[in-house]
C-alpha cells in the first residue's frame, strides 16, 4: 500500500512540475501589447529625423518632433514604407484589412464606405486574447445610418472592443468637436456609443484622443494586467481644419503630467481653457512666417508632445518592454486650410526629398514616415530601407499574437525585419487609385512630374525597383521605372535604357494583372484583360503538391505563417481531402499549375464543409473563410490567357463532418467538370 502512495506522490509531483513548466513557459512567451499610432496628412518630410533636421543644418525653416526623434532613437526608422493609396479611406481599409488595392473593397475615394466583416487587425488580434480600442479617427462606418445601432460596419461591429472619436470622415477635420468650425459643418464624436460632442467644450481632439488613450491604457493595465493590449490611435490631425491647441502642452508626461482626462461636461481634459483655436508654439512664432505655416507647425508638434506622453506612460505603468509601438501616416501631405488662408505644403517640404503629395502616386504621396519602438526587441538607432505596406502590419501582428496570418491577407510579417530573428518571405508593394487633377508644379518637383495629370494610377515595386504609371488608357501603357533607394526623387526613368529594364517593363505589366481582381465600384482600363499565364521548364506531371497539418486554427491560415511544419507532404491527382481523411484538425495547401486550354473567362464553382481560400497567381479567386457557411456553393469568374496558371488552395477542416472539398469550372467551350485532369506540378 506503502509503495501505491509513493508512486501517487511522485505522479503528483511530476504533474505539477509540468504544469509549473507550461506556466513558464507561458510566462516567457508573454504577449506584447500593440499600439498603431497613426497620424491624417503627415507628410514625409514632416518628422525631424526624416527631414526637417537637414533643414535646419541647411539654414531653411523648420520644424521639431523632439519625441519622434527620441522614439526613433530608441527604435527603427522605416525608410520606405509605403500606404496602398494616396489618400485616406482606402488607405486605412487596406490597413485594417491586410489586404492591398487590388483586393479591397474600399477603392479610390469611398469615403465612409463599410469595412468588409472579413478578418483584420482587431479581430485577429481579439481571437489571440488581446484587449482592442480604437480612439480617434474611423471613417469606415457604411454610407447607410446614422447612429452606433444603423451603421453597418461600427467600429464594435468589426473587433473593436471600445470606440471613442469620429465615425464618419467628414467630421475628421474639424479639431474642437464641441465648436462651429469655418466651412465645415457641426460634427459628432462618440464614445462608446453615446453621441457627446455637446459635452466638449473647449476639447482640442488632439489633446482628448491622447488623454482618451491614456486612460483607456491605465485603467486596462490597473484591471487586467494578464491581457495584451491593441490601441489603434487615429489622430485626425495635422489634416483639414488648421486648429491649433489653446495652451501649453502640459508639462510632465504619463501617470503624473501631460494631458489628464476629467471627464466632467465641460471640462473633459485638463486643457481645456476659456478660449480655443490660439496656441502658437513658441519655437514657431516667427513674425516673418505665414499664419497657415505656424498653424502646420503647431499642430504637428502637438501629435508630438501626444506622443511622449504615451510613451512617458508605458514607462510609468512598467510595460514599457511589453509594449510594441508603432508610428506613421495614413498617405502624403495634403493641401487643406478650411478657413485660414491659402495653403501648400511648399514651406517646410513636408514631402522631403520625393515629389508628390497626397493623391499622387509618387514618392512623396505613398512613402510615410514610420518608426517602430520596441525595447530589446528592435534595435536602437536603426534603419531599414526594405520596400513594406501597410498591409504588412495585420500578419505582423498576427505573428506577435502566436497565431498563423490568415490566407487572406496580401502582406508578410516585418518581424523578422525589426527583429533581426528568423528569415521572412519578401513582401509586395503595390499600389491602384484614381482621381482628377494633376501633380503639383511646385519648384522642388522634377520637371517630368510638374503638372502631370493623374487619372488612373498604378504602382508596383518588383525586382528592388518601382514601376509607376499615370492616366492610364490601357494596359500596354508603360510604366516609368525608378530605383527609389538610390533615386527617392524619381528624376531618373530607367525603363527601356538597356535590356534588362526592357524584359523589366514585360514582367510589370504581367505582374499587375496576375495580383489583382477587378471591383465594380472601382473600374480600371486594364480590367476587361486576361491574366497572362506564365511559362513553365521542365515536364509536368499529373497532380498537385500538397502539404497537410495537424493543426488548431481559428481561420483558414497562410501556412507559411505556422508555427510547426507540415505533417505529411506529397502530391495527389486533384483536390481532395482523403489524403488527410485521419487527421481531426486538418488544413491542406494545394499547389501546382492550372492548364488552361484557351483565352476566355472561367467560372470556379465551390462548395466545402470546411473553409478555403484559393488564389491564381497573387489574386485571390474564392473566399470561403470569415462569414462562409459550410455548404453553401459559390462561384468566381475569372478572365485568363491560355496556359499555366500557379493555383494555391488552402483548406480547413470544419467540426461536424467528414471533410469535402468540391472545386469544378466551367468555360466558353464546356460545361462544369471536375478539374483534377487539368492540374500539373
Amino acid at each position: 500500500m506503502s509503495k501505491i502512495k509513493n508512486i501517487g506522490l511522485i505522479a503528483i509531483t511530476l504533474i505539477s512540475f509540468m504544469k509549473l513548466s507550461a506556466q513558464q513557459k507561458t510566462s516567457d512567451q508573454k504577449l506584447p501589447n500593440i499600439i498603431f499610432i497613426l497620424t491624417d496628412d503627415l507628410g514625409y518630410g514632416d518628422i525631424g529625423v526624416f527631414f526637417q533636421n537637414q533643414r535646419k543644418l541647411e539654414g531653411k525653416p523648420y520644424h521639431q518632433t523632439p519625441q519622434l526623434d527620441k522614439m526613433a532613437r530608441e527604435g527603427m526608422m522605416l525608410t520606405r514604407h509605403y500606404v496602398p493609396a494616396p489618400v485616406c479611406a482606402p488607405s486605412r481599409a487596406s490597413l485594417l484589412l491586410g489586404v492591398h488595392q487590388g483586393h479591397a473593397e474600399v477603392r479610390n475615394n469611398q469615403f465612409d464606405k463599410a469595412l468588409p466583416d472579413n478578418h483584420n487587425m482587431a479581430t485577429v488580434l481579439k481571437e489571440a486574447g488581446y484587449a482592442t480600442a480604437i480612439v480617434g479617427k474611423y471613417g469606415l462606418q457604411g454610407t447607410e445610418g446614422n447612429s452606433p445601432g444603423t451603421w453597418e460596419a461600427y467600429p464594435t461591429k468589426r473587433g473593436f472592443d471600445y470606440f471613442f472619436g469620429y465615425v464618419r470622415h467628414r467630421d475628421g477635420h474639424n479639431h474642437y468637436p464641441a465648436h462651429e468650425a469655418p466651412e465645415r459643418p457641426p460634427v459628432e464624436l462618440y464614445s462608446g456609443t453615446e453621441e457627446i460632442s455637446d459635452q466638449l467644450n473647449g476639447c482640442y481632439t488632439t489633446d482628448l484622443f491622447t488623454a482618451m488613450a491614456k486612460k483607456w491604457i491605465t485603467e486596462h493595465r490597473n484591471n487586467h494586467a494578464g491581457q495584451p493590449f491593441f490601441m489603434y490611435l487615429a489622430y485626425n490631425t495635422p489634416h483639414a481644419g488648421l486648429q491649433v491647441a489653446s495652451t501649453p502642452y502640459p508639462s510632465g508626461g504619463g501617470l503624473n503630467g501631460g494631458v489628464k482626462w476629467l471627464g466632467k461636461t465641460g471640462k473633459y481634459i485638463n486643457t481645456v481653457t476659456d478660449t480655443i483655436d490660439n496656441y502658437i508654439h513658441p519655437d514657431y512664432n516667427h513674425s516673418d512666417w505665414p499664419d497657415v505655416q505656424k498653424r502646420t507647425a503647431s499642430m504637428i508638434r502637438r501629435i508630438d508632445d501626444g506622443i511622449g506622453d504615451v510613451l512617458q506612460l508605458l514607462d510609468d505603468l512598467g510595460i514599457n518592454e511589453e509594449t510594441v509601438v508603432i508610428f506613421t501616416s495614413d498617405n502624403g501631405p495634403h493641401h487643406e486650410s478650411y478657413g485660414y488662408g491659402d495653403y501648400t505644403p511648399t514651406f517646410f517640404d513636408s514631402y522631403g526629398p520625393l515629389d508628390g503629395t497626397k493623391r499622387d502616386t509618387w514618392e512623396g504621396g505613398i512613402r510615410v514616415p514610420t518608426i517602430v519602438r520596441w525595447p530589446n526587441q528592435v534595435p536602437e538607432d536603426s534603419q531599414n530601407d526594405t520596400p513594406s505596406a501597410f498591409y504588412d502590419w495585420l500578419p505582423t501582428f498576427a505573428q506577435l499574437a502566436h497565431v498563423p496570418a490568415p490566407a487572406v491577407t496580401d502582406g508578410v510579417s516585418l518581424l523578422p525585419l525589426l527583429t533581426g530573428k528568423g528569415s521572412g518571405r519578401q513582401g509586395k508593394v503595390y499600389v491602384e487609385y484614381t482621381v482628377n487633377g494633376e501633380t503639383p508644379s511646385y519648384e522642388a518637383f522634377h520637371e517630368s512630374h510638374k503638372g502631370q495629370k493623374r487619372g488612373e494610377m498604378q504602382v508596383l515595386f518588383l525586382d528592388g525597383y518601382k514601376g509607376i504609371r499615370y492616366n492610364i488608357s490601357s494596359a500596354d501603357d508603360d510604366f516609368r521605372i525608378y530605383d527609389t533607394r538610390k533615386d527617392p526623387g524619381e528624376e531618373n526613368n530607367l525603363a527601356g535604357s538597356n535590356i534588362y529594364y526592357k524584359d523589366l517593363q514585360k514582367k510589370l505589366k504581367r505582374n499587375v494583372l496576375q495580383l489583382r481582381r477587378p471591383n465594380l465600384t472601382a473600374p480600371r482600363p486594364y480590367d476587361s484583360v486576361p491574366v497572362p499565364s506564365v511559362p513553365v521548364e521542365g515536364k509536368l506531371k499529373n497532380g498537385l503538391r500538397y502539404q497537410l497539418f495537424n493543426v488548431t486554427t481559428p481561420w483558414v491560415p497562410d501556412v507559411s505563417s505556422l508555427r510547426h511544419k507540415a505533417d505529411r507532404k506529397g502530391t495527389v491527382e486533384g483536390v481532395n481531402t482523403a489524403v488527410g481523411k485521419e487527421t481531426e484538425n486538418m488544413v491542406i495547401a494545394y499547389e501546382g499549375y492550372l492548364s488552361v486550354p484557351a483565352t476566355g473567362e472561367y467560372t470556379f464553382h465551390f462548395k466545402t464543409n470546411g473553409g478555403a481560400i484559393l488564389r491564381l497567381h497573387d489574386a485571390t479567386i474564392i473566399d470561403a473563410d470569415k462569414g462562409y457557411k459550410p455548404g453553401t456553393a459559390i462561384q468566381s469568374t475569372a478572365l485568363l490567357e491560355e496556359g499555366y496558371h500557379p493555383f494555391k488552395l488552402v483548406f480547413k477542416s470544419g467540426t461536424d463532418s467528414e471533410p469535402d472539398i468540391r472545386l469544378t469550372w466551367s468555360g466558353s467551350n464546356f460545361q462544369e467538370k471536375i478539374m483534377n485532369q487539368h492540374f500539373f506540378y
